[in-house]
């Protein structure tokens, strides 16, 4: 039997008296016309979570760049001259690590933070091939571990839920972290300068060398071709991190 025969209403049954075949049934009907919505509401929710989907993603990729984790800068160092003075240049962090005041544990941690800043800019600018591009990250989230140990050193009733979002953006966005816990440091040394005399110089200094520093900063990053700018900014940071060891003194 066709499939088209077994749609069809059966001729034979048309002479008794009493029968009438409905050629289609209302049930069936009914339930195919629910089959259908069904079918319709899931293809409409799916729709629905695709686009969303797409919507999520579209903003996750327009996210600014202080969101973004960094994939490492491996452009400086562009001749031999340039990789020496870069060394050298990073030096000056160790002497500071060493330097610096060990009174209470986070003042050690701070230390040793600036020693390991130091020996990460240094490897880093001494490093070639796919190795730079780790230590070049390697190199980013040692800074802002410094920035943290220094402003917990610094104010010891920072709130736990900046400290725990610090440590878990840490190794994903370094540069993030860096920038609030310098502002945190920097909010602190301007009202210390403001009540103690002594340390006005000092503030001074500090605010000259960061201004410095920045500026250089943002320019090894525009004119990357130019050299030795990357080792100005290790001079004026190290200048702002002296400025800093007088108030943990």
């Amino acid at each position: 039997m066709s499939p088209e025969s077994a749609l069809k209403p059966s001729t034979a049954s048309n002479g008794v008296h009493g029968v009438h075949l409905v050629p289609h049934s209302p049930i069936a009907y009914e339930e195919i016309k629910l089959h259908g919505d069904s079918h319709q509401s899931t293809y409409g929710r799916s729709d629905f979570s695709y686009n969303q989907r797409l919507r999520v993603q579209k903003v996750w990729q327009q996210r600014p760049a202080c969101l973004r984790p960094i994939h490492g800068c491996v452009n400086g160092d562009k001749h031999l001259a340039e990789t020496v003075v870069n060394v050298l240049t990073s030096l000056p962090f160790i002497a500071l690590g060493f330097q610096a005041p060990r009174k209470n544990l986070n003042c050690k941690l701070y230390a040793n933070s600036l020693i390991g800043v130091g020996i990460a800019s240094s490897v880093y600018h001494a490093s070639r091939g796919k190795l730079r591009r780790y230590l070049r990250w390697a190199d980013y989230t040692m800074i802002a571990t410094a920035t943290v140990c220094l402003s917990r050193a610094l104010r010891n009733e920072n709130p736990k839920l900046l400290m725990a979002a610090s440590a878990f953006f840490l190794p994903i966005q370094p540069l993030m972290v860096s920038a609030v816990h310098t502002g945190i440091m920097e909010v602190a040394f301007a009202k210390r300068a403001f009540q103690d005399p002594d340390l006005r110089m000092a503030h001074n200094m500090h605010k000259m060398s960061s201004l410095l520093g920045g500026a250089l900063f943002v320019a090894d990053d525009i004119f990357p071709e130019t050299p030795f700018l990357h080792a100005g900014w290790h001079l004026a940071a190290a200048v702002g991190v002296s400025t800093c060891n007088k108030l943990l003194d």
